[in-house]
């Protein structure tokens, strides 16, 4: 707990680390998908479970990385008000594939508790257009998932 709260104090807010690629752009891609979840009015263990999922794979973490990514990620997301800046470090530090893999990602959120609600759609229609995503692009990724996880 010590250590915790140590670390806290000498470390720069997660806010603060974007800007510093891959990390910041990585910490940026979690906390999108931390406010995906979280769009529904809560995020439950389903969607948590599909986030950490997610990032173990794509970003191929140790668990101790892992851990400190998700609670870094969700705390800059809790101390965020807008989506801006998550957006901005994606743009200027991912390829446009793997902005397309990204709202792919922010599908699988969506679609983890079973439901797809209008806020959620809408978020990934802005994120979407800050990445410069097509909407077509996004409807592929969309499909895509849908596809995977066996919805109709």
């Amino acid at each position: 707990m010590l250590g915790r709260l140590r670390r806290l104090i000498e470390a720069p807010s997660p806010a603060d680390v974007v800007g510093e690629s891959p990390a910041a752009r990585n910490l940026a891609v979690v906390a999108l998908l931390f406010h995906a979840a979280a769009l529904d009015g809560e995020i439950d263990s389903q969607e948590e479970q599909t986030i950490a999922q997610l990032v173990a794979k794509r970003f191929e973490l140790s668990p101790t990385e892992l851990e400190t990514l998700l609670e870094d990620a969700r705390a800059a997301e809790a101390e965020s008000h807008q989506i801006l800046r998550f957006t901005r470090e994606i743009k200027e530090h991912c390829s446009h594939e793997e902005r397309v893999a990204m709202i792919e990602m922010l599908w699988e959120v969506v679609f983890a508790d079973g439901e797809e609600h209008a806020f959620e759609a809408n978020l990934i229609r802005r994120v979407a257009g800050l990445l410069y995503v097509a909407d077509q692009e996004s409807g592929s990724a969309r499909l895509r998932v849908r596809a995977r996880l066996g919805l109709a």
